[in-house]
């Protein structure tokens, strides 16, 4: 089993059984120390692993960090663990204490969910206040497992880390900024493209105006990329489907614009090109051979393994309205919202990818 694998396995073990960790001890045994040892470390082995390392702080003798892992008899990584539940921001000044007086140079302070990696860019042997980069074990992605194999035994180089935690630690400042800028623009950057655009003055009532309208326009830019990204994938999946001579199709991919079944429900080309935007999105999350629909005369359901329990969403085209119903909410009860067009189902990324993210759990 390679590394990812086993990351994406210990991923999977920790969703289904945190529920039944209740203590701090708990959360080492069940989800850091089987963290550590995807790292390649052996737990169980004082020349790589102490538990209970002391690190004595000034007048403080005996204070202790969690878990060191060594080499060559000496700390390179020490780890600070809370509950699975804590939250991480209160802690991190314990391990700054620790980081110090050690020759370690890469602190991970774990809830065995969240793990927060930090080492001394800003000033030598002094821990950073904030970590160069997070890995969260309910959203394993690849380019985060790429990073996370860096601290693996057998790729372990301070320098090669320290060369990319720098950049590692400011994008992922500058991402956070974005994310802020578009949701909520701050009054230079509304000047600033205001400026562009409007002849006059930048009085408070025009910067009030602009605000709603930069941010509006941050939105819409951004669905126009993912509405052109997904169109082009559902292009080239199209194009590369291929049903051998004498079958027909598990899913109809193409059909008549109306198609009558034995019961008089009515299957629209608006509704297949609906469905076929939907397998698009959610292709980045499950194979699109599992999403299936099922015509009925009241709406156009979309499910996961052809399975009435996982239901993706419904689609209410009638000749005047049309409406996509969705469960993302916590209760998984259906939330109905209206569409002006079927493109329109592209505004609706985020709440599809969850649905079927919840159901994968």
């Amino acid at each position: 089993m390679d590394f990812k694998d086993q990351i994406r396995q210990l991923a999977d073990r920790i969703n289904k059984h945190k529920e039944l960790v209740q203590t701090e001890e708990a959360t080492k045994h069940s989800f850091i120390m089987p963290f550590i040892q995807a790292l390649g470390y052996d737990v169980f082995n004082p020349m790589e692993v102490v538990p209970e390392y002391i690190a004595d702080i000034g007048i403080k003798k005996g204070e202790k960090v969690d878990y060191a892992i060594m080499k060559d008899g000496a700390p390179i990584i020490l780890v600070e663990c809370k509950h699975w539940s804590a939250n991480l921001n209160p802690h991190n000044s314990q391990l700054f204490r620790y980081f110090h007086t050690s020759k370690a140079k890469f602190g991970i302070l774990t809830n065995g969910i969240e793990s927060r990696f930090y080492t001394d860019l800003v000033e030598p042997n002094k821990m950073d206040e904030k970590a160069f980069f997070v890995f969260d074990i309910r959203d394993v992605r690849d380019n985060h497992i790429d990073e996370l194999k860096k601290f693996h035994k057998s790729y372990f180089d301070h320098d090669t880390i320290v060369s990319t935690a720098s950049e590692l630690k400011y994008t992922g400042e500058l991402k956070a900024l974005l994310h802020q800028e578009l949701n909520q623009p701050s009054p230079d950057i509304v000047r600033y493209f205001a400026k562009q655009v409007y002849p006059g003055l930048i009085s408070q009532k025009v910067l009030d105006q602009f605000t709603q309208l930069t941010r509006r326009s941050f939105q819409q830019y951004l669905t126009d990329q993912i509405t052109e990204r997904l169109k082009s994938a559902l292009s080239k999946e199209d194009e590369q489907v291929q049903v051998p001579e004498g079958q027909i199709a598990a899913v109809p991919i193409h059909m008549p614009a109306e198609e009558h079944s034995k019961n008089g429900i009515v299957t629209t080309e608006e509704e297949l090109e609906a469905f076929r935007i939907i397998r698009a999105i959610l292709r980045q999350k499950v194979d699109v051979s599992r999403v299936v629909h099922r015509d009925a005369q009241s709406y156009f359901a979309v499910l996961l393994d052809d399975n009435n329990r996982k239901p993706i969403c419904r689609l209410y085209f009638g000749a005047k309205r049309k409406a996509i119903g969705l469960f993302n909410n916590e209760k998984r009860e259906e939330v109905k919202v209206e569409l002006n067009s079927v493109d329109d189902v592209y505004q609706h990324v985020n709440a599809l990818l969850e649905t079927v993210g919840v159901y994968e759990k």
